[in-house]
């Protein structure tokens, strides 16, 4: 089933794959994780694997969903979908055979436009680097702190419609932050009770090269104890750039 999104740079999530385990900075307060514990309990019966207490947590196992690969194929009308919210579909715990069946579902709906989102871009380059990839698949990293920019250059080499950068949360300046061959940027900063703030001059530099780029720039939340706590004003106005190439309605 699919689910309305409040994420605001997309409409519709679909999670054929739940569950993961932290590998960077950005993990540090993982909204999945804490949201995983919370549906647990809940009894849900998509969230009863438990992960490493380690890198993990309750309800937040890697799983495969194999009856949510249909869903797309239900949906009539176009959505723009964030494909594995609650998860990372590059997870080495992923079967390669079930990314390419993800893959084939994408490729099968030219009417909806999916976004990938990955901190493991390197297997994502292993298995899609030789891979016809249909032009409604964007592909994107998680960039959220300079020592993970490297993420961009493996990205560069990832066939995609749109190319993409996750800048979320936000935990540091981006000096070497080189923007060749990516459309689209997203910034925002961390939400929750442990939420690092986020600088004004951090945002405003990405943006800044995003426009002399002329790389399309949303600014998604400045964050603090709830995800809207901030806002979304940066310099006084909303940043709601988007690539060009979303599905029509």
């Amino acid at each position: 089933m699919a689910d309305r999104s409040a994420i605001e740079w997309t409409q519709t999530t679909w999670n054929p794959v739940t569950g993961c385990d932290q590998v960077s900075a950005g993990c540090d307060h993982c909204y999945a994780l804490t949201l995983a514990a919370r549906l647990k309990a809940m009894g849900s019966p998509k969230y009863q694997n438990d992960g490493d207490p380690r890198t993990s947590g309750p309800g937040f196992g890697v799983t495969i969903h194999y009856d949510e690969l249909a869903a797309p194929q239900r949906w009539r009308r176009s959505r723009l979908v964030f494909v594995n919210s609650m998860s990372d579909l590059f997870h080495p715990k992923v079967p390669s055979e079930f990314i390419a069946s993800v893959f084939n579902v994408m490729a099968s709906t030219p009417r909806h436009t999916y976004q990938v989102l990955t901190k493991r871009p390197k297997r994502a380059r292993t298995l899609l680097r030789d891979r016809l990839i249909a032009p409604n698949i964007w592909i994107g990293v998680s960039v959220e702190e300079d020592q993970y920019t490297e993420r961009i250059q493996v990205l560069r080499e990832i066939p995609a419609a749109v190319r993409f950068l996750s800048c979320e949360p936000l935990l540091g300046p981006l000096p070497s932050l080189d923007l060749t061959g990516i459309d689209w940027v997203i910034v925002g900063g961390e939400s929750g009770p442990d939420a690092r703030p986020m600088r004004e001059e951090w945002a405003t530099e990405i943006r800044d090269r995003c426009a002399a780029a002329r790389v399309r720039f949303f600014f998604k939340q400045w964050g603090g104890r709830t995800p809207k706590a901030g806002g979304r004003h940066l310099d006084g106005r909303t940043w709601d750039d988007m690539p060009a190439t979303v599905a029509a309605g």
